[in-house]
């Protein structure tokens, strides 16, 4: 590997550096909005790519600008050894952060290990603070287990920390409660519109609530002022109530799209390459990713970023696969 990046291919313009790179697309929860309650039918494990094939990946991409790295799933925590694949990806020259996001029940137990791989920083999905609708709107989830591992993570000195909050009908109620959570400690609670992909959705909602309608809902708790990310590299913005330590974030991914900012790729983990979280266009590396060819893994790469569009967001609907198996 020469080290010499060549410039991202298509994007004259624009700079794609972030790789979002699913560990797997397996998940210990059943999100109302994220699948069937009967789950999804899963990959075999001979068509996931090994944490070798996603450090090679990685590698590679470094050489066209990727510079940051977020681990998802499904679930990534529930895949064995996933510390490992951070040390892997912590070690490739040019990647500069590395990141992941997690439902946050095995967060506890993995915090430690994550920190010594080299995490940089995690997310963590949190839609309910109330311990009786998180176990609903989960199929079975801990919200008591999910606020452990966000303490572990803030103990262990990750930052930032980001809870991620779809927004939903039966959960406007709770904002002032998720706001609370800046209060005292560096948390960034980022409430984010409801994605439709494949055929899951807000269960009791006619249409899904907006960033707009977020903000009304808070309009009581008090001032916010807009100030800078906290760190990262999402489409988020950001306030801070006076007198809080964290800060409270808005992502308007569908009433107010941002696709003219979008910085990144996502390679699913049966090795497939998505230039767009709505769109089904997908390039197939696993094939020279698993032969080590590094210039067919390239010309992979490149052939994706040469059909990604700034200009418009792609028909919701469009994408057959579910946000568990894309890797958000």
């Amino acid at each position: 590997m020469s080290g010499e990046r060549t410039p991202t291919a298509g994007c004259s313009h624009h700079t794609v550096d972030y790789l979002r790179l699913a560990v797997t697309d397996r998940c210990n929860l059943r999100c109302v909005y994220c699948m069937p309650s009967e789950g999804v039918p899963f990959k075999d494990h001979d068509e996931i790519l090994s944490y070798e094939d996603m450090a090679f990946f990685v590698a590679t991409a470094v050489e066209v600008g990727i510079s940051k790295v977020r681990l998802t799933g499904g679930e990534p925590l529930v895949r064995k050894g996933v510390p490992d694949l951070v040390r892997l990806i912590a070690a490739t020259p040019g990647v500069n952060d590395i990141s992941l996001t997690t439902n946050g029940l095995l967060l506890a137990s993995f915090a430690d290990a994550l920190v010594d791989a080299g995490l940089s920083r995690v997310n963590v999905s949190l839609d309910s603070l109330d311990s009786e609708r998180f176990r609903t709107l989960t199929r079975g989830g801990s919200v008591e287990q999910v606020l452990d591992g966000i303490h572990s993570a803030l103990e262990r000195g990750l930052h930032p920390v980001k809870v991620n909050a779809v927004l939903m009908p039966e959960t406007l109620g709770e904002l002032e409660a998720f706001v609370a959570l800046t209060r005292e400690r560096p948390i960034h609670v980022r409430f984010i519109e409801w994605m439709p992909l494949g055929s899951c959705g807000p269960q009791t909602a006619e249409r899904p609530v907006t960033k707009d309608e977020a903000m009304s809902a808070l309009r009581l708790v008090g001032e916010f002022v807009p100030v800078a990310s906290p760190g990262g590299w999402g489409p988020a913005r950001y306030f801070r109530v006076p007198g809080h330590v964290g800060t409270v974030g808005f992502i308007s991914s569908v009433s107010d799209h941002f696709c003219d900012e979008c910085n990144r790729l996502r390679l699913t983990a049966d090795g497939r390459l998505k230039n767009c979280l709505f769109s089904d266009d997908e390039v197939d590396v696993r094939p020279a990713v698993r032969a080590r060819d590094r210039e067919g893994t390239l010309a992979a790469i490149r052939a994706s970023l040469g059909r990604k569009t700034f200009d418009k967001l792609v028909l919701p609907g469009r994408s057959t696969r579910g946000m568990s198996q894309i890797g958000g």
